[in-house]
C-alpha cells in the first residue's frame, strides 16, 4: 500500500478518535452540569439560548463562588437566626405584609452572614444556585412576590407562598439537617 494513504488513513482515524473524544467530554461535562444545577441548567438554557453559552455561564458562576469566602454558621448563630424566623413566622398571623418583608431581610442577612455577596438581587441568585439549585427558584418566586406585593398586586395566599418559598432557602442557608426541619414544609415551583 502507498505510504502517503497510510498517512492519510492514520490522519483520518486519528481526526475522528480527537472529535469522539471531544464530543465524549462534552456530553460528559453537559451531564455533570445538569446534575449539579438540576432546574437551573434548564434555566439557564432558556435564558442563553444554546448549550455552549448556558454551560459557559454556569462553569462561570461556579468559578465566582468557588472564589468567594462562604462560610458555615457558628451553632449560636444558626440558633439565632432560626429564633429570628419563628418570630417572623408567628408575625406572619397578625401581618403577612410586614412579616415577608422580614423574611426577605432575614434570608438576605443569612447570606452576608454566611459570606456571600449581596449585590443586586440576580447575581445574588446566582450565586446561591451554585450551592442550592434545588431552592434558588424559590427564592426568584418569592422576591417576585415581594416585589409585586409593594405595588399592592398581591393576595395573603401569595405572601404565605413567598413566605413558604424563602422557608425553603432559609433552611439550606442555616444548614439544619433534613431531619430537623423548623417551620412549615417546603414546596417547590416551576419557573
Amino acid at each position: 500500500m502507498d505510504p502517503r494513504i497510510v498517512m492519510i488513513l492514520v490522519a483520518a482515524v486519528a481526526v475522528i478518535a480527537i472529535l469522539c473524544g471531544v464530543l465524549i467530554a462534552n456530553r460528559s461535562r453537559s451531564r455533570q452540569l445538569k446534575q449539579e444545577f438540576g432546574p437551573e441548567y434548564d434555566r439557564a438554557l432558556m435564558q442563553h439560548g444554546d448549550v455552549y453559552r448556558a454551560e459557559a455561564a454556569l462553569t462561570a458562576r461556579r468559578r465566582r463562588v468557588s472564589k468567594l469566602p462562604i462560610r458555615a454558621l457558628t451553632p449560636v448563630d444558626r440558633e439565632r437566626y432560626a429564633a429570628d424566623w419563628l418570630d417572623v413566622q408567628r408575625q406572619f398571623v397578625d401581618d403577612p405584609s410586614t412579616a415577608v418583608t422580614r423574611a426577605d431581610k432575614l434570608v438576605t442577612s443569612v447570606m452576608a452572614a454566611r459570606g456571600y455577596p449581596m449585590g443586586d438581587f440576580e447575581q445574588r441568585a446566582a450565586d446561591i444556585s451554585v450551592h442550592y439549585p434545588m431552592v434558588v427558584q424559590n427564592y426568584r418566586a418569592a422576591r417576585q412576590i415581594s416585589l409585586r406585593h409593594a405595588h399592592g398586586e398581591s393576595s395573603t395566599e401569595d405572601l404565605r407562598r413567598a413566605m413558604i418559598y424563602y422557608h425553603s432557602l432559609f433552611d439550606e442557608l442555616l444548614g439544619l439537617p433534613k431531619s430537623l426541619p423548623i417551620g412549615v414544609t417546603h414546596e417547590r415551583i416551576a419557573s
